[in-house]
Order: C-alpha cells, then structure tokens, then sequence
C-alpha cells in the first residue's frame, strides 16, 4: 500500500519542483482524492508567481482538479462514498455557518479556502478537499475533459446566465483564450447572436468554429463601433483585465445592456456614470460559482457537446505547462495528467 505521493509544490516564487509527500488522513469532513487530471488555470500566476516562500510545506497549486475519492474523513455525508469520480474548483468548500451560507450563497462564503492558494491543489497526484467543495463527475467525461469545465466552464456558463441578454440577442465575448474559448460555446448553445472580439487573424478560424457568428479584430477595427454597427450588445463578457481594451468596447453595449466582469485587473475601470444612467445599464462582476453550479455547467457541457481544447502534459512536466499556459503558446488550455499506475491510497 502506497504511503506516499509526487507533488509540484512552489519551491521559489515563480519556480515548481516535483517532491514525495507522505499521504494524509483526511479529517472531519473531508475526503482524499486521487487525483487523475488537474488544469492549469490562468488564475495559478498570481498562486505561484505571489507564493509565501516562508510557507512550510510549500503550497501545492491547482484547481480545477479531477479524480476519485481514496478515503473519507468522519462526518462525510453519505452521498459521497470510496471510488466516487469527483471534482474541485477553486473554491474549496463553504462553511455552512456564515452569513451568505445562511442565504445560501454557498460562492460567496467567507470561511472557505482558495484551492491551490490557502490550501494546497491538484498539481499532485493526492489531494485533501472539504466534502462541501466536491464536484460529482459526469460519466461522459474523461478527467483531462473535465478538468478545465470547473473553473474556466463554470466561470463563463455562470457569466452568460446572469448577463440578461435573452435568446436571440448579441452577446460579446471579449478575451478569447482559455475561458473565451468556453464562453463561445456556451453562448451559441444558449441560443445569443455570438460576436467574439480578439486581437489578430490567426485566431478568426478558431473562434468561428467554436461558436461565433461575427469575429471582431481589435487590430483592425474598433470594438465598439464594429458592435453597435450590429445593433448593440445586449452583453459584453470580459475574460481580460485590460481596462483600457474593456473601455474600448463599452460603447458597443445596448441600452439596458450589461458588462459583465470575470477578469479582476488591477487598474480602476473607467464607466463614465451618464453612460450607464442614460441608457440603464449595468456593470456586474461574477465569480466562479457553487459546487452544485458546478455539477449544472458539467451537465449542460454534455448535453451540448461543449467540450475544452485542451493539451496535456504529465504532472511532472508541470513548470512547461505553467509556462506554455503563461506564454498564451497553446489552444486553449493545458492540462495535467497523473500517473494512473500510481494510485493513491490511505
């Protein structure tokens, strides 16, 4: 019976390193995972390259991680039982006992970890994860599939539900990369007039076969002007954190039309205030979304056949991974595989 397992843990800012860890126990309410596949999310910069180098054991990152369950800690609920395949996303697992659980605003807990950044992730072939984090996985998916569907699917299925836009309308999706790429499946599926906006021609193929009706090159024309030649945006998703290019494009939105925000840039967003009152619209910000959210965007993904581009590397291949992932070198997004002759056990 295996007493270990390897790891990609922050040796240094910016820097991974493959280690053997001893397997944990899990504890009250908690679950081992065996890990099968774990994404590497965009989102893993600010986890690796920001890493506490005081932090001892070093953190593991990672977050959209995929695997089955290898041991339960006590006070697991009955739903989740050995063998079970299961996910993770980057939220680790509400608290039950918080305010915005009590209103069931499991997403918005104050008392939850931040898998891969205030707990270690799925770089690794085992991992501990709250019971109250865990993602059930659809048979139809394979684990590399499904990896990226829980947090880059989950973020922008979540988005294009709150955007308000209705079937038929123009939805923009601004950023087309590794969650763009998502978006513009999951908007054509809903039924929007699809206008993805990007930045060159090497990427107009892609995004008309993922989806897009309209592919809007920002280096050859302005946003705005190329939307509201379109009627308007009911919708404008932005996966960036660009506030000068989100600026650009949201003069393109239609009266009573909402931007709706994913990427968290550092510099303060200008929307001039007449814009919004005179035309009733609206600025919104969306996280990830709740582990039953979750489960909705994995369904919805096989229902339509919406499925991630993806490429994958073993785990301990992990740092050209994260510097592909970096870099933008892939469509559209990497994924880490484990070693399954490795299996992990308590």
């Amino acid at each position: 019976m295996k007493t270990s397992y390897r790891a990609m843990q922050v040796a240094t800012p910016g820097a991974l390193e493959l280690v053997e860890r001893p397997i944990p126990e899990p504890g009250v309410g908690e679950v081992l995972i065996a890990v099968e596949a774990c994404g590497v999310c965009g989102a893993d910069a600010a986890d690796i390259e920001g890493a506490d180098p005081t932090l001892q054991p070093p953190r593991v990152p990672g977050h959209e991680v995929v695997g089955r369950i290898a041991a339960l800690g006590a006070g697991v609920p009955a739903r989740w039982r050995i063998g079970q395949r299961v996910g993770v996303g980057r939220l680790g697992g509400h608290c039950n006992e918080c305010e915005p659980c009590r209103q069931g605003l499991f997403q918005l807990c104050r008392n939850q970890p931040f898998v891969g950044a205030s707990c270690d992730g799925g770089y690794a072939e085992s991992m501990i994860a709250r019971s109250t984090g865990l993602v059930s996985i659809p048979d139809e998916l394979n684990a590399e599939e499904a990896a990226p569907i829980l947090c880059a699917g989950l973020a922008t299925f979540n988005a294009l539900k709150k955007c308000g836009a209705e079937a038929g309308d123009l939805v923009a999706i601004l950023g087309i990369g590794g969650l763009g790429h998502m978006a513009l499946q999951y908007a054509r599926r809903m039924g929007f007039k699809v206008a993805a906006i990007g930045r060159g021609q090497d990427i107009a193929a892609d995004v008309l076969a993922l989806g897009a009706h309209v592919y809007i090159d920002t280096r050859q024309e302005d946003a705005a002007d190329a939307l509201k030649r379109l009627g308007g945006a009911m919708a404008i998703i932005t996966m960036i954190g660009d506030a000068a290019a989100i600026a650009a494009a949201l003069d393109g939105l239609a009266p009573r039309g909402r931007l709706v925000l994913l990427g968290a840039g550092k510099d303060p967003l200008p929307v001039p205030a007449g814009f919004l009152v005179g035309g009733e619209r609206s600025v919104l910000g969306s996280i990830t979304g709740s582990p039953y959210e979750n489960e909705k965007t994995l369904n919805f993904s096989v229902l339509c056949n919406v499925r991630p581009l993806i490429e994958t590397l073993p785990l301990e291949r992990a740092n050209e991974a994260y510097q592909r992932m970096r870099s933008g070198d892939v469509k559209f997004r990497m994924v880490l595989t484990m070693d399954d002759r490795r299996p992990a056990s308590a």
